[in-house]
């Protein structure tokens, strides 16, 4: 049996490839961060919020009211 110059080269190449597949793999994956924090609070600015619908509920009752004096 004759070795063909050509099937040594086309094994010895088919070999050496398996080792750039290694080198060629993602690298692991990163480590987990902390969890992010929940959502934001919702009692943070209802106060606010009730205190500026109150006072603009009483600005319009004060305005219907002024209007409907006007007109009598």
């Amino acid at each position: 049996m004759k070795i063909v110059p050509n099937r040594v080269l086309i094994i010895l190449v088919v070999f050496l490839m398996q080792g750039t597949a290694v080198f060629a793999a993602p690298g692991p994956p990163p480590p987990s961060s902390t969890p992010p924090p929940p959502g934001l609070p919702l009692d943070g600015g209802i106060f606010l919020f009730a205190l500026f619908s109150m006072c603009f509920g009483i600005y319009k009752l004060h305005k219907i009211k002024n209007i409907k004096n006007a007109s009598n």
